[in-house]
C-alpha cells in the first residue's frame, strides 16, 4: 500500500470531517464520530483525524499510479465544503 499525508490548517476540522464522511456514507463503507473517519473509497482507504487546529487527512492506495486522482478527489470535496476559507492542502 501507498501512503499519503495532509495536514490542513483549520478551525473547522470536525465540521468538514462530519462532512465529507456524511456525503461518502450513502455510497461507500464509512465510519466516523466527531474526530475521526475511515472512508473506503473506490480509488483506496481515507482516514481523516480532526484536531482544533488542523485536519489531517491519511489516504493508502494499492496501486501509486492512482494516488494523484485520489489526491484530487479528496481536495475537490474538500475545496466544496470549506468555500468560506481558503485551505493549504499540501500532500506527504
Amino acid at each position: 500500500m501507498i501512503q499519503s499525508r495532509a495536514v490542513v490548517g483549520t478551525a473547522h476540522a470536525s465540521r468538514y470531517l462530519q462532512q465529507l464522511a456524511k456525503h461518502w456514507s450513502h455510497r461507500f463503507e464509512t465510519e466516523f464520530d466527531q474526530h475521526s473517519a475511515r472512508i473506503a473509497l473506490p480509488l483506496g482507504e481515507t482516514r481523516l483525524t480532526a484536531s482544533d487546529e488542523a485536519l489531517t487527512i491519511d489516504l493508502s492506495v494499492p496501486d501509486p499510479a492512482t494516488l494523484p486522482d485520489f489526491h484530487a478527489v479528496i481536495v475537490r470535496h474538500l475545496e466544496r465544503f470549506a468555500f468560506r476559507e481558503t485551505l493549504r492542502i499540501d500532500w506527504a
